[in-house]
Formats: C-alpha cells, structure tokens, sequence
C-alpha cells in the first residue's frame, strides 16, 4: 500500500512510483495530481501542436523562471527540459 503524503498528493501510488522512476518531487507531484484530476490525457499532445498561451500556463504552473519573455519554441524546450 502506498504510504499517504497528505492532501497534497492526490494519488499516493503514482508518485511513489514517478520518485522511484527517479522524477522530482515537484513532477512526480503534478503529474499524479493531473491524472487523479483527470487532465493529463491533453498533455499526450505533442509540444509543438499546442497554443503559446497553453504552454505558457503549463510553465507557469512547474515555475519556469523567464517565461514571460519566452516565443513559443523556448517554452517548449524549457518545459521539455524542465526536471
């Protein structure tokens, strides 16, 4: 059984299993919340098929630093790069 990391986490198990996979705390966090929330499966898209504006909620939202003054190529690679 997954041990509980509070209300914070939403599904124990996958992040355990994303730590062990050697993700971040802070990926293996958003990644099991987006899935326990239902809207991760927008996120199989490819990078480049999504909107600025889209990409740019999504670096805001893992705290890419400099996103402001990012064209729609720099966000991709920051968040492809983002660990």
């Amino acid at each position: 059984m997954a041990k509980d990391h509070g209300s914070q986490i939403k599904d124990d198990k996958l992040y355990e299993d994303l730590r062990k996979q050697g993700e971040s705390k802070e990926k293996a966090a958003r990644i099991a919340n987006a899935k326990a929330a239902g809207t991760l499966e927008h996120r199989g898209e490819r990078l480049e098929d999504r909107t600025k504006d889209d990409l740019y909620e999504e670096a805001q939202e893992i705290g890419i630093e400099g996103r402001s003054k990012m064209n729609k190529a720099a966000l991709v690679e920051a968040i492809r790069n983002h660990k």
